[in-house]
């Protein structure tokens, strides 16, 4: 491989490298307010600083109502057990909402790279049709590989499920 055919192939993958991040930069800027907050609450749920504010919290917490003769929230904390009872439901929900929507972006992108794939098996089975034909035009020998003649016939993606499903049922 020449040099510069090297540099064109690094071309065209830092092109589509820049492509595949326009499209997730297009996706996270199309959020809605509500969206991009239900994300920063799950990505600080999802972080040391919560883990440990919360650890700071309860030691507070016990330590503040064990020490007064006042208590605000005696053993065994009921006030506290609301309070984080309320907060998990909460959180739970955003983080539901947030692998609802991450769903829904990994459903796109594998319909993206079925789409791709695809497209990339039509042109494979047209490359092979053409270069059988240019074979037949040239008068060059026909080596009669049978996956060759198999290959050229155009993938159904149906047919290609009901094989998955068949296996995956033992069938």
């Amino acid at each position: 491989m020449k040099k510069t055919d090297v540099q064109q192939a690094e071309q065209i993958t830092r092109e589509n490298i820049e492509s595949v991040l326009r499209l997730e930069k297009e996706v996270k800027n199309s959020r809605s307010v509500m969206m991009r907050v239900v994300d920063s609450i799950t990505a600080f749920c999802g972080s040391f600083a919560f883990v440990w504010i919360h650890i700071v919290w309860f030691a507070v917490w016990i330590s503040f109502d064990q020490m007064f003769s006042a208590k605000i929230d005696p053993y065994p904390f009921q006030l506290l057990t609301l309070v984080v009872s309320l907060e998990a439901i909460l959180l739970s929900t955003f983080i539901l909402i947030s692998q609802n929507r991450d769903s829904q972006l990994a459903e796109r992108r594998n319909h993206l790279i079925l789409q791709l794939a695809l497209l990339s098996e039509q042109e494979n089975t047209k490359m092979l049709k053409m270069l059988e034909s240019q074979q037949k035009h040239f008068g060059l020998v026909d080596i009669g590989d049978p996956s060759i003649q198999a290959l050229e016939v155009a993938t159904s993606p149906a047919n290609l499920v009901k094989q998955i499903d068949s296996a995956l049922n033992g069938e």
